[in-house]
This record gives C-alpha cells, structure tokens and sequence, in this order.
C-alpha cells in the first residue's frame, strides 16, 4: 500500500469564530521540507493540549475524497485541504483502510496509526454549522491519527507507504462503528477493551460501557460549552 502525500499542512493557533476560541484547526499547505518530531510538524500548533496533539495525535490524517462527499451533501468546502485541521492530505486511504498499529513510512520518518478523531464543538465555528460536529460524527469521515516511531523530514509529495499491519481487523471505520453505531455491543466492546495496541483512553470508553450500560455524553464535545 502506497499513496502520495498530495499536501503537507501546518498552522499556527488563532482565534476562531464569534468566540474567539483558540484553536490550530486553520492548517495551510507547506511547500518546504519539515521536521516531524514525536510532538508534530515543525511550525504546527494546537490551541488546546488537553485534547488536541501530543505523543499520539502527532499527525492527522483526512483524506482528501472526503471533501468531494462534503461537497456533494451541499457543502461548499474549498478545494485546498486543511479545513479539518489535517496535516497529512492524501486519495487512496480512508478509515475503511486502515487499522490502529498500521505502520508507514513517510519521507524520513516512520508513523503507525494510533485512533480515529473525535470530532469536537471548534469544527461547528471552523464551518459555520451549528451542528457540524455532529455530522462530522456521524458520517464516519473522521480521519486518524499518528504517533512518530522515527522522526524524520517529511514533505509535500512523499510516499506513505505502508510497512506492518499487526492488528487488520482493527480498522478506523470498525473503532467508529462500536463508538456511535453499535454503541452498546457487548462483543465488541470486550474486544476493544482487550485491543493493547489502543490508547487507554479509548479503551476506558468500552470498559465503560460495559460495566454500566449506559454511553458516555457527547453534549459538551459536540456542542460546545
């Protein structure tokens, strides 16, 4: 499995909409030749640590074909990525094809998949729609994560080629299934509590559930405070 790096994008924190909430969401292509650290791109930023970057979300992903889709359903998204605040954009990959622990290599480096994203409220102001958040969500074009296993230079233009594949069935699309379609699978959810490879935090939402039978409330990562 190889595609090509169509963009590589970075942004700075800014305010975003009425709120004036701060946030690195406004990502813009870059044309020169960036270092990918275990912490991110060179001359990228987050608004809010607490949710956003970090050892494993160092990159994200969204691909490409998901702004024709967008599109289609009546939204009239430019047609220069970066407006889900991705860093990588490509066509050839989408959370159909990709599993958690896949590993890439990319330029210089080497990146492995860590988790699908979890939409949140900055997506409603980025858009404009009140609820974009939620359709985000719920069309399970979310995009994924990364971790940095070797850092390295990346650019515009690289391959990302795809080197091990240790957990197959374990797929972006399938993590997305069990959170807000399935929500309350019994087999599933023990299975995804078992799944080392995922980070604990999602894996607390599957123990979660399984213990007391009720999903966790979205209000607030949705809608905003």
């Amino acid at each position: 499995m190889i595609v090509r790096v169509d963009h590589l994008l970075i942004g700075a924190v800014a305010p975003l909409g009425h709120q004036g909430a701060l946030s690195g969401i406004d990502k813009r292509p870059s044309d020169q030749p960036l270092f990918l650290s275990p912490l991110g791109l060179t001359g990228d930023a987050q608004g809010d640590r607490r949710f956003h970057g970090g050892v494993d979300k160092a990159l994200h992903h969204y691909p490409r074909e998901h702004y024709d889709a967008w599109r289609a359903e009546g939204d009239p998204l430019g047609p220069v990525p970066g407006g889900f605040g991705e860093n990588l954009s490509t066509r050839g990959l989408t959370e159909a094809d990709v599993a958690v622990g896949d590993v890439f290599r990319l330029g210089e480096a080497v990146v492995a998949v860590t988790q699908g994203r979890q939409p949140c409220w900055k997506l409603n102001l980025r858009f404009g729609h009140r609820d974009m958040a939620r359709r985000v969500q719920a069309s399970g074009r979310i995009g994924w994560y990364y971790r940095v296993v070797e850092p390295g230079l990346v650019r515009a233009g690289d391959s990302l080629e795809r080197l091990e594949r240790p957990w197959p069935d374990w797929t972006i699309e399938r993590l997305w299934r069990i959170l807000y379609v399935r929500l309350l699978d019994p087999g599933e959810l023990t299975a995804m509590a078992a799944l080392e490879v995922l980070p604990d935090t999602w894996r607390a939402y599957a123990r979660e559930r399984l213990r007391t039978g009720l999903v966790e409330n979205w209000t607030r990562r949705l809608d905003g405070p």
